[in-house]
């Protein structure tokens, strides 16, 4: 995968949106205002952050080597992923995954609002 399709992915996402609010290097994907995905454009090897379940994140860090604690994020809840290293498939599961960590997490009145 690579930052086109990344993007693409992310934003096919229900009320995903895409953002630079840190710098323009930061590229930040939202849902509902929360932060759910975020890579620096000019990082190499690319990377992406994507938040997890703390149980799930320890898991993927011992299995796999290119999955490493949030880079500038809460270490218990973000991994960096260097996703050149993983299949479009694998990747998309992660996404999927922090998407939804970030929808479980609002309001049972923010997810009726939007239909989550």
């Amino acid at each position: 995968m690579n930052i086109e399709e990344l993007r693409d992915y992310c934003l096919r996402k229900k009320h995903a949106t895409e953002g630079f609010p840190f710098d323009e290097k930061i590229l930040v994907f939202k849902v509902a205002g929360k932060i759910f995905a975020l890579t620096n454009l000019e990082a190499f090897p690319a990377y992406v952050n994507l938040k997890c379940s703390p149980a799930y994140a320890l898991e993927l860090r011992e299995v796999y080597p290119w999955v490493q604690p949030g880079y500038h994020s809460n270490k218990k809840h973000w991994n960096t992923i260097v996703y050149e290293n993983f299949s479009d498939k694998f990747l998309k599961k992660l996404i999927d995954h922090s998407y939804d960590k970030v929808v479980e997490g609002m309001s049972k009145k923010m997810r009726s609002a939007l239909n989550l």
